[in-house]
């Protein structure tokens, strides 16, 4: 795809790349240096590539803007594939240790049945001569089909937070909601997403400092199955080591998936004392701290953290030592030293208590019309969480002050000359001159977007007022509070591939004495997801 230079100028660059990614990482400026001067405009794009090391070695440089993309095929497997990726990660949800099918397998899925239909549609142009003509077959399945039929799989992917709210109301509380307010309530909070999307795209997509290392595994298997390479002897291709690779890891999964479903957590210290609790405290990979516990089962590794091959190692040596001091310093401390009654619950559990360790019903404590029963509640007592959910709310809090102050020290200054416009004036990413090739969506489009969607919440809200239960300005305020937090943590997830999510930044005082709303407003706050 990217033309070949010559010999010294590929050298050159290479230790320029090698250079660059020495300071590469979460701290990597929004902008890049201005001190050397900056290309013409009318310069080769491929003598160019990112600042950041991975990209520069994985996104190719070349473009062909005559190439096919909105093609009949393209339509037919895009939204077949972003249909059933959402249904089966929705079903799979509900799992104990969730089962996550990502839209690698519809990437890798989609290659044979586009190549199949490239082969069997006619190539009959229909309309011809006229400003619609169309035809079902346009050539051979080109990777740019692929990379937008993978956008679609990516946007049903991921599942829906507002989902939990439908059923924690239902099953938890034994509320009705009406399909409808439920639809309302799913439509809403994912469309919302889209235009926060569009509003900070200058400042997460296009810098070359935001580069979202998880795409980079999909970058890699679409040259894999686009291009075509030449055997080194005694070597793999990157689609035969992909081939194999891929075999391998499926004959694998029929043992902790089926055959040997133990093999998810392997806690040899419950093994060898089966009847100590304070030896399922500490090697229960459920129950307690997990301590020498082993999952060979990948869909474990991978199920709330995503794939660690996909993060950077800084990354995930930050995640590792976060884990190390909340799990085996700080959390065996508060418990064993019996923090705020800690030893009288669970040491690991996302369950609520009594202060004497019994299951702490809910439903007594809520009214027929899903109010908060104040005397009730002060009959039955306090609630009670486990020291480790706990310590892992006070940390999320902490770790969303910290974001923030962690990207305005490293990217304050940047942030405020992109809200100035002046990206313009500074040296841009290759890849971003590439994309300026293409009409990009106008920005008030997602403006439009955005505010209707909101209207239209804060009509559904009002309207259904008995079944939703938060007000007016419940929405606005969720609405505001997601608005601040999405630059920060896009930044941090652009750059580290971690998630931080805001559930943890909407108090039951928010609304009174109404549940629901405070369900509600953690989808909202959710969005940046």
């Amino acid at each position: 795809m990217a033309s070949s230079s010559q010999p010294h100028r590929e050298e050159e660059e290479e230790g320029q790349l090698r250079h660059r990614g020495h300071g590469d990482g979460i701290t990597s400026p929004l902008l890049p240096s201005t001190s050397r001067s900056s290309p013409e405009p009318d310069d080769d794009d491929e003598e160019e590539n990112s600042p950041i090391e991975q990209v520069a070695l994985t996104v190719p440089v070349g473009d062909d803007p005559d190439t096919p993309v909105l093609t009949f095929r393209m339509w037919v497997l895009g939204m077949a594939s972003c249909a059933v990726l959402s249904f089966l990660n929705q079903f799979f949800w509900y799992r104990k240790e969730p089962l996550t099918i990502t839209a690698i397998s519809a990437q890798i899925a989609v290659v044979p049945l586009g190549r199949l239909m490239a082969a069997a549609l006619p190539e009959r142009a229909f309309f011809r001569g006229r400003a619609y003509e169309f035809t079902l077959n346009p050539g051979p399945f080109n990777v740019k089909e692929h990379v937008l039929i993978t956008i679609f799989a990516n946007a049903g992917a991921g599942t829906v937070y507002a989902i939990h709210v439908v059923t924690a109301v239902r099953v938890f509380y034994g509320k009705n909601l009406t399909f409808f307010v439920s639809l309302l309530v799913v439509l809403t909070t994912q469309v919302l997403g889209f235009g926060w999307a569009g509003i900070f795209r200058r400042y997460l997509v296009e810098p070359a400092a935001m580069w979202w290392p998880s795409n980079l595994v999909q970058v890699s298997l679409f040259r894999a199955l686009h291009e075509k390479e030449v055997r080194s002897k005694g070597g793999f291709t990157r689609s035969q080591f992909f081939l194999v690779a891929f075999v391998c890891s499926f004959v694998y999964y029929i043992f902790p998936g089926y055959l040997f479903q133990m093999l998810t957590s392997l806690s040899w210290i419950c093994w060898v004392f089966p009847n100590s609790v304070f030896a399922q405290q500490l090697g229960s990979g459920l129950y307690g701290l997990g301590i020498g516990s082993i999952g060979l089962d990948w869909a474990s590794v991978s199920s709330y953290l995503g794939s660690p091959l996909a993060s950077p190692w800084f990354a995930t040596a930050n995640v590792a030592a976060g884990f190390f001091i909340i799990m085996y310093v700080i959390t065996p401390i508060a418990y064993w030293f019996n923090f705020y009654k800690a030893r009288n619950f669970p040491i690991f559990s996302d369950g609520l208590f009594t202060e004497t360790g019994q299951k702490y019903n809910i439903t007594s404590i809520v009214d027929s019309q899903f109010h908060f029963d104040t005397k009730a509640y002060e009959k039955n007592g306090p609630l009670y969480l486990s020291t480790f959910f706990a310590v892992t709310y006070g940390v999320g809090f902490a770790s969303l002050t910290a974001t923030i102050v962690h990207v305005l020290l490293f990217h304050g200054s940047e942030i405020w000359q992109l809200s100035k416009s002046a990206f313009k004036e500074k040296r841009v990413d290759v890849h971003t001159k590439l994309m300026r090739r293409y009409k990009q969506v106008p920005e008030w489009w997602f403006i439009c977007i955005l505010t209707v969607n909101i209207a239209v919440t804060v009509f559904a809200c009002e309207y259904y007022i008995e079944q939703l239960q938060l007000p007016w300005w419940g929405v606005l305020l969720a609405c505001a509070i997601a608005f601040f937090f999405t630059l920060p943590i896009g930044i941090i997830t652009a750059t580290t591939n971690q998630v931080r999510n805001l559930t943890n930044c909407i108090s039951c005082h928010t609304t009174s004495d109404h549940q629901f709303p405070v369900f509600y407003s953690f989808v909202l706050c959710r969005l940046q997801d």
